[in-house]
Parts: structure tokens; sequence; C-alpha cells
């Protein structure tokens, strides 16, 4: 067996021991990715909320996108007046 036979196996085994071995901590990284009922107590009172009402943030999100004339997406159209 040449020498360069020897190390190109050598290196395909080596490669595909990172693989194996990079795939099974993927895999085990990803296998607790939900937030038990009592993991959630504090953040589902009331008071942690982002936003007390719904109706206040849409039109908060509206007063703020329609003010910023370079903005896309939301579903707002027009510039900066404020009149959409």
């Amino acid at each position: 067996m040449s020498f360069s036979n020897w190390f190109t196996r050598r290196r395909l085994r080596q490669a595909a021991t990172l693989l194996t071995i990079s795939a099974t901590l993927a895999a085990a990284g990803c296998s607790n990715l939900g937030v038990k009922p009592w993991e959630r107590d504090l953040l589902a009172e009331p008071d942690m909320q982002l936003t007390v009402s719904g109706v206040d943030a849409g039109l908060d999100d509206h007063i703020y996108f329609s003010k910023e004339a370079s903005s896309g997406g939301r579903g707002f159209g027009g510039g900066g007046c404020g009149c959409n």
C-alpha cells in the first residue's frame, strides 16, 4: 500500500468520523425544544406580556409603519403621511 493511498483512506475515515459525531450532536441538541407547562409559570402571567391589548399593538404598529416611509411589509402601503 502506498503512502498517498494510506493517507487518503485515513483522511476519509477522519471525515466520516467527524460527520458522524457532528450529526449525533446536532440531533441531540434539538431533542428538547418544547417548554413544559411548569416552566412557563412567570412568563405566562399577564404582567409579563409584551402588549396588553392586541388592538393597542395593532394601532402602535400602524402608526410606526406609516411614519416610516421606507418600510416594507406588514401589509401597509403609502408614504409617511399616516393616511393609509
